[in-house]
């Protein structure tokens, strides 16, 4: 800016210019260029200390907009995992700051050009910090979390929602039903995501049961049946797989999304995954360990026209290896995912000798 006086006047937040590498018509060396190459480098890919982070969105950021673009940031140059209901640093950055606000996704531009209160803008700081630095998913700093079209309550608890049997739900689970189910089994059902999905997309008119082996987790899931008033149709059961279920009971459906991840790929994991309970990640050597008692189990609940559906994941190769005589028949899911395997009560039925064996090693 230029006073009366034509005197110049530089800000005091004006940056200073880096000094010249060498003087005008001097040949510049690649030492100068390596040495300039190496300053940017040192800033363009230095994380900022959480300090820094703080301040700059206390002081320097105002809108919705603003915030989420610095976030995609230090997301990028801390290398923080997403998968755990965004796909992206963007969608990622979007929902911390819509929880923080109160408000639904999706984001309109009426939304990205709001201000910030400091109130808010300071929230977000200590969630950002809580994000890239002890690497806690999103879904735990805001306690929610999104699954077949509704919003749950997450904590440390509970598994963060992400299963792909959400578009089997949504679809009634056509073609594989041929009519509404009366009785539905969830197994290990954690925030209760799937039984309440379940239940929501019959309007109630079928029964759910939804098991775990944890009071911690069915603590969450009760919270989560209240909050959607199905006290009387999705009933909390704390058992160990069909431990606690009575001999009698049958089930049109069963849909079981149990650990899975084998010891080499729980090791492998991302740190987002290891702050998650590890009883709902693990299982065993395989991961099939919990798999191959709902294999051997399930037909005793299961109607005569029954169903099993259950989602294995990355452990889906094992376990064609390890029961290379079964005709699972695994679902090809068009929003994306895998590992999800269906079969029918009568294969089961066909199948027991090789369950029971599995069981028996």
């Amino acid at each position: 800016m230029t006073a009366s006086n034509d005197v110049t006047i530089k800000s005091e937040t004006t940056p200073a210019l880096p000094e010249a590498l060498c003087a005008e018509g001097e040949t510049i060396s690649d030492a100068q260029i390596e040495r300039a190459i190496s300053e940017i480098d040192d800033e363009l890919y230095a994380s900022p200390s959480d300090a820094e982070i703080y301040a700059t969105i206390i002081d320097e950021l105002v809108t919705v907009q603003d915030v989420v673009r610095y976030l995609v940031t230090i997301f990028s140059l801390s290398e923080v995992y997403v998968g755990h209901g965004t796909t992206n640093y963007w969608d990622e950055a979007l929902e911390l700051v819509q929880a923080v606000m109160g408000l639904q996704p999706p984001c309109d531009d009426s939304t990205l050009t709001s201000r910030l209160t400091r109130r808010e803008r300071a929230l977000i700081a200590k969630m950002a910090i809580a994000r890239t630095t002890f690497r806690i998913p999103t879904p735990y700093l805001t306690h929610r979390a999104f699954f077949a079209g509704h919003q749950f309550y997450v904590d440390r608890r509970v598994i963060i929602p992400r299963s792909p049997i959400a578009e089997l739900i949504e679809n009634e689970f056509r073609p594989y039903l041929t009519r509404r189910p009366e009785r539905v089994l969830d197994m290990c059902t954690g925030s209760g995501c799937i039984a309440i999905a379940i239940a929501l997309q019959f309007e109630g008119e079928c029964e759910v049961d939804a098991v775990d082996i944890s009071d911690d987790a069915l603590e969450i899931a009760n919270m989560n049946i209240q909050n959607y008033d199905l006290e009387q149709v999705v009933t909390p059961i704390q058992s160990d797989l069909f431990d606690n279920l009575l001999p009698d009971d049958k089930y049109d459906l069963i849909v079981a999304n149990p650990p899975y991840v084998n010891a080499e790929d729980l090791e492998a994991m991302p740190d987002e995954y290891q702050r998650e309970p590890a009883l709902a990640l693990g299982s065993g050597a395989d991961g099939l360990d919990c798999v191959r008692r709902i294999l051997a189990q399930a037909r005793n609940f299961l109607t005569d026209e029954g169903v099993l559906i259950v989602e294995v994941g990355n452990t889906e190769e094992n376990l064609i290896e390890t029961y290379p005589n079964v005709p699972f028949h695994f679902i090809e899911l068009k929003r994306g995912g895998s590992g999800v395997f269906l079969l029918t009560a009568d294969q089961l039925e066909l199948c027991a000798p090789y369950f029971e064996e599995q069981l028996k090693q």
